[in-house]
């Protein structure tokens, strides 16, 4: 097992990697709890939904941990649960049984470009400002994902979207504590960090009455028989759902390559040109799951930002994610307890790592126009839309049209003009408001 993860090489053990696989996990695992919550709107049954969501992410992860020996988890993607629902289901009118059969299209092609490199080839276009503006903007999404989470940005009113949550909260004070735990014990170096922080501020929760204990520990997994098998391909081949298809593909491309990059650059695992080593392998682990989920009966599923908390505790092999599959079957059985971790506390190692992984934003080239604006308003876009495909794809698009509109088009290689027409139809497709 060591020589197959090559430990030694990293530079990493056993117990850093379960350690960061923990971390992973508890930082994620309110997904459990989520997903089925939001695929409820479009009439999902959530008892199944959970199982579901369960099944996809120790799939796609266990995958990605054997195969593609990488540190990252994978689960259901939050922004494209959420568009299927309130979009697709709801907006368009299509049953959610033809939604789940654009995902499974759109995984099937994902499919066919990774094996046949296409993926990988456009990936490796990437100019390097943009690939460190999506780790960037992907910590600044995580702490503005955080500081929500524990109540210190809450939403504003018409002319100040956001604005300062009541701080007098008892969950908040209780997350600025832990958080203030966290950063301490960062700063000291402790190792687990953030584990202490999670678990810290959950026991404080409790201890104080914030949060409430689960009614049981273990449970029997609920069937995902209602789900099943129930995607309806041959709805999402007509004419009528391609702009769906196009969507959920897109979205999903873009949201990839960028989270890969981003927590890669975050692992130090970019090779010296900023590109990820055999990337064909975490983007086959993507989209086989893909066409796993949808047939299981979730939604659009992928590498998840918060990988990066497992990946600063240490975690930079396969085993990371081999611990994190576990853990997602281990809830099937103790889903009560997994699930009773508040979102404030979770919320303090999202702040924490989110504002690690900004100090990059010094390295991008300043003095160059052409290679600032497109790396800046690609990470402002991804927390002032809360959409990290909307940031990627402005900087996909902007990046070559300066270089072109300055008289540097030789600069721009033939894959980034594809990227951009794709974001250009990500836009063109997109179900604005």
């Amino acid at each position: 097992m060591r020589r197959y993860f090559e430990f030694e090489r990293h530079g990493t053990s056993y117990r850093t990697e379960l350690r960061a696989g923990v971390a992973t996990f508890l930082t994620m695992a309110y997904i459990i709890v989520v997903n089925p919550a939001i695929l409820e709107a479009a009439g999902m049954p959530r008892s199944a939904s959970i199982t579901a969501t369960i099944l996809s992410a120790a799939f796609g992860t266990l995958v990605m941990g054997v195969y593609a020996k990488r540190p990252f988890a994978i689960a259901p993607y939050m922004g494209e649960n959420a568009f299927i629902v309130f979009t697709v289901v709801k907006g368009m009118g299509f049953p959610w049984q033809t939604a789940l059969g654009a995902i499974f299209l759109a995984g099937a092609l994902f499919t066919v470009l990774t094996v046949l490199r296409v993926r990988s080839w456009l990936a490796n276009a990437l100019p390097a400002s943009l690939k460190i503006s999506f780790a960037v903007g992907i910590g600044l999404f995580l702490t503005f994902l955080g500081l929500n989470q524990i109540g210190v940005v809450t939403l504003g009113v018409p002319g100040a979207p956001v604005a300062l949550g009541a701080l007098s909260r008892p969950a908040t004070l209780l997350a600025l504590g832990g958080f203030v735990l966290t950063a301490w014990l960062m700063a000291r170096e402790v190792t687990g960090a953030l584990i202490i922080g999670i678990v810290a501020t959950t026991a404080a929760s409790v201890l104080t009455g914030v949060t409430q204990l689960p009614s049981a520990v273990m449970s029997w997994p609920p069937s995902v028989a209602p789900l099943f098998g129930q995607l309806d391909i041959a709805g999402a081949l007509t004419l009528k759902a391609l702009p769906v298809v196009v969507i959920v593909f897109v979205m999903a491309f873009v949201d990839t390559i960028g989270t890969l990059i981003g927590l890669s650059a975050r692992a130090g695992l970019l090779d010296e040109r900023g590109n990820l080593p055999d990337i064909e392998k975490p983007m086959l682990a993507d989209a086989l799951v893909n066409m796993f989920a949808p047939v299981v009966g979730t939604t659009t599923c992928g590498a998840f930002v918060e990988s990066a908390v497992g990946i600063a505790e240490g975690g930079r092999t396969g085993f990371t994610a081999l611990v994190v599959a576990a853990l997602f079957l281990l809830s099937l059985g103790f889903a009560p307890l997994f699930t009773a971790m508040p979102a404030h506390a979770t919320g303090v190692a999202l702040v924490a790592i989110g504002l690690l992984m900004v100090g990059p934003v010094a390295t991008i080239e300043r003095h160059d126009q052409t290679e600032w604006i497109p790396a800046l308003l690609t990470i402002v876009l991804m927390s002032f839309t809360f959409n990290i495909g909307v940031g990627m794809t402005a900087g996909l698009l902007l990046h070559p049209a300066l270089k072109l509109l300055t008289g540097r088009g030789r600069e721009v290689p033939p894959a980034m003009w594809v990227l951009a027409g794709m974001s250009l139809l990500f836009y063109m497709v997109y179900p604005y408001r």
